[in-house]
């Protein structure tokens, strides 16, 4: 079992979101309430509803790892694993929608002896108590765990049924932390209703510099509801290196520790105080290892933010 971790400032993220209004811009918080302690280990952020701090950046699996068994398929993504191990990382979010993931990570993170290491989070993707009982019980069996960190309602399917259950798991120990997700800021209306009505650990929605329509209510509200926020989608399905491929990035961004546009849009996500972790998906060692690096050192304060956000638009 993890244990809980508080971090030593004693503020919690709606603290520090109070704190922002009343200074005016991010730019005047403490220096800790934006950045990493240090540039050799990866920023943490911590779980509101028990004070656990949660590496801020971790991997997606859609797509990425629905592979079968070669072992010249599964050799990069073990890669990826270890890399983010390595560094500091734990989230893997997975789905039974996305295939063969969910075998896929359970496969190579036991073979690794790595289990341990890893905060596992996962989805119930379907209608039905009985029908949502028997998917997250084959989650259970393709992770190789006896409990699952996260489980989440995936793109709100059925949420009052499937809430209710992860309520009892939760209770029983099968599962530490519950949410919902969903990856359209269509949606947005629909998790604030959730986040309003619900007691929720963790909200997983769309985020990036290129659809930031979150930083206008939902954002605040899971801080103010006390929420952790999993960002998905940071390269907005990959139209941030279609924008960026060819342009150079801007020399400031060396200022908040930025070498890529990976860990540009990376670093701009963590910059908003009320996101917990990103997930970035990638089955290339490579891409685990620079994106991943965006959880280090420096991140972009609000003025930068807003910086970041007019740049793009100029490309």
């Amino acid at each position: 079992m993890k244990v809980p971790q508080f971090t030593s400032h004693g503020m919690s993220r709606r603290d520090i979101l109070k704190l922002s209004a009343a200074a005016g811009c991010a730019g005047l918080l403490p220096r800790w309430a934006i950045s990493a302690e240090d540039s050799t280990t990866m920023l943490k952020r911590r779980i509101p509803s028990s004070g656990e701090e949660l590496p801020a950046l971790g991997l997606g699996t859609s797509q990425v790892f629905d592979v079968g068994t070669a072992t010249a398929e599964r050799a990069p993504l073990r890669e990826v694993l270890r890399i983010l191990v390595e560094s500091g990382a734990s989230v893997v979010d997975s789905s039974p929608m996305y295939g063969r993931s969910e075998g896929v990570v359970g496969d190579l993170t036991a073979d690794m002896k790595m289990q341990n290491k890893i905060f596992y989070a996962t989805k119930v993707w379907t209608r039905g108590k009985e029908e949502g009982i028997r998917q997250m019980e084959q989650s259970l069996a393709r992770f190789q765990v006896d409990r699952i960190d996260l489980m989440q309602v995936h793109n709100l399917t059925d949420t009052a049924t499937h809430l209710a259950t992860l309520r009892d798991w939760k209770e029983a120990g099968r599962i530490r932390y519950l949410g919902v997700t969903h990856y359209q800021s269509g949606a947005y209306d629909d998790l604030m209703r959730v986040i309003r009505n619900e007691r929720l650990d963790f909200v997983q929605f769309n985020y990036s510099p290129l659809e930031a329509e979150a930083e206008e209510a939902l954002l605040p509200l899971a801080a103010d509801e006390g929420v952790a926020v999993i960002a998905n989608e940071p390269f907005d399905s990959g139209r941030a290196f279609s924008l960026t491929r060819g342009k150079p990035l801007p020399p400031w961004a060396a200022d908040f520790d930025c070498a890529s546009w990976a860990q540009f849009f990376l670093k701009y996500i963590l910059g908003h105080p009320a996101v917990t972790c990103a997930i970035p998906g990638t089955s290339d060692p490579e891409h685990a290892r620079d994106n991943l690096q965006a959880g280090f050192g420096r991140l972009p304060d609000e003025k930068t933010r807003v910086r970041m956000r007019a740049y793009l638009r100029d490309l």
